[in-house]
């Protein structure tokens, strides 16, 4: 979920840092002048709001003049459809006189992306053959759409089910819990009723600062006893679980779920594995039929 850079990076920027263009005094850079799209690939996380995302079109030298570059849509390669789904600024983008970056400005149209979509545009930039760099394609770049619905943690409290890859190792006998969850004190927090067990509670935290990671995160916490869940006593006899460092949770406010990485253990004993969890948020009316069903 993470905004994706796939470009040039260093090699673009010691370039761009070392050029001029039509003042010879200036010339510390004595290579071609190339201007290309700086990432390959970008997502753009589309939100309720009238904010554009910015694509950027880099040049290797700073010239003393504006220069203009048209910009068109691969439809073949995109599913996006322009006005429907989003709307482009301009079809060209200027890098003024004195600078090395321009930005083309695309907008997403919010309420007709649906919560499931995924969406893409492909963009070429139109320029002279002598401006193409022939080791880096920068003349397209693909744009990943996904529809960000605003934080609002009341989509996280009621009826949630859960799944996990730990009930198939260890709790054979379960293929789904029903469980229940509400707000805690603290600040993006839930609480997570008989999470594994009954009795056992767990808090998850949400961070809404960025919408282009949406992650969760887990303090160590008990989440049943070891007698329960192995029949046997290990250790305390707690089974401990907490948000493993090499992985990353998300949840996502659109769909009404959390994808979260758990590493259970028991202190001063071992690590028993790393699981993935399913959570997703379900209807008073779904969760009667399962309790129908015996969940």
């Amino acid at each position: 979920m993470k905004r994706l850079f796939i470009g040039i990076g260093i090699l673009v920027t010691f370039l761009i840092g070392l050029s001029s263009c039509g003042d010879s005094s200036k010339v510390t850079y004595s290579g071609p002048d190339y201007v290309m799209f700086a990432d390959t690939m970008s997502l753009f996380p589309v939100q309720n709001s009238n904010d554009y995302f910015s694509v950027p079109v880099v040049s290797t030298v700073v010239c003393d003049h504006d220069r203009t570059f048209g910009v068109e849509v691969d439809d073949k390669n995109s599913n996006a459809i322009e006005n429907k789904h989003y709307v482009i600024e301009s079809n060209s983008v200027t890098i003024k006189a004195g600078e090395r970056v321009a930005n083309l400005k695309v907008r997403g149209l919010y309420d007709n992306i649906e919560k499931t979509d995924s969406l893409s545009i492909t963009l070429r930039l139109v320029s002279e053959e002598d401006t193409k760099w022939k080791i880096y394609d920068g003349t397209r770049t693909r744009i990943e759409m996904m529809k960000s619905c605003p934080f609002n943690l009341d989509v996280f409290t009621g009826y949630c089910k859960v799944t996990s890859s730990f009930f198939q190792a260890y709790m054979t006998t379960t293929d789904m819990r029903l469980i229940k969850t509400e707000k805690a004190e603290e600040e993006n927090t839930i609480i997570l009723h008989d999470f594994f067990c009954k009795g056992y509670d767990i808090k998850l935290k949400f961070d809404p600062s960025n919408p282009l990671e949406p992650f969760v995160s887990m303090e160590g916490q008990v989440v049943g006893s070891t007698a329960e869940i192995f029949n046997t006593i290990h250790g305390n006899g707690k089974l401990m679980i907490d948000q493993p460092s090499i992985y990353t949770s998300y949840y996502n406010v659109c769909q009404s779920f959390v994808f979260q990485y758990m590493r259970a253990y028991v202190e001063g004993v071992d690590t028993v594995g790393t699981y993935i969890n399913i959570l997703e948020w379900i209807s008073d009316e779904e969760a009667a039929l399962l309790q129908k069903e015996g969940y």
